[in-house]
């Protein structure tokens, strides 16, 4: 199952799919926003073409947990891209990501000065985004199929 992680901004959308075995997430670029009704339709051509499963959209929560106008727009968008590509989406806890990411990234090329570089690390910096909100939805997901599998399997008994 190929899973799709989204990381959403008002300039660009950060993205990041599994393999087919939902264990490993890829950086996969970045997606200009070009409004939404445009932008859902290009992940719904994405999800089709990389034959995806299921999707998990980062939910920009305040630092005290509170949702904010960001967070009920991720919300709205996640619903209509269900709706639209036909694929379950779920949110994840995104307060960490960014700044997570820019740690990973740093004393990379974002010490530049240059207009387009600076405006191509912010793009990696929102990949990277969504590469960590792919990786963690995916360790919680391996979690809960283990436990599931765990509960379902027969007890042997010990003695």
């Amino acid at each position: 199952m190929r899973i799709i992680g989204l990381d959403l901004g008002s300039k660009r959308i950060g993205l990041a799919v599994s393999d087919e075995q939902a264990s490993i997430a890829f950086p996969a670029g970045i997606l200009e926003s070009r409004g939404r009704k445009k932008d859902l339709a290009a992940l719904r051509a994405m999800i089709k073409e990389k034959d995806i499963e299921r999707a998990v959209v980062g939910l920009p929560l305040h630092l005290d947990g509170r949702k904010g106008p960001e967070a009920e727009k991720a919300i709205r968008f996640a619903k209509d891209l269900s709706k639209l590509a036909r694929i379950p989406v779920e949110m994840l806890d995104e307060r960490w990501t960014s700044m997570e990411a820019e740690r990973l990234l740093a004393g990379g090329p974002q010490q530049t000065k240059k207009k387009k570089d600076k405006r191509r690390v912010k793009g990696t910096v929102d990949e990277m985004a969504a590469s960590i909100i792919l990786k963690t939805y995916l360790e919680q997901f391996a979690q809960q199929e283990r436990a599931r599998l765990d509960s379902a399997s027969p007890e042997t008994d010990p003695a």
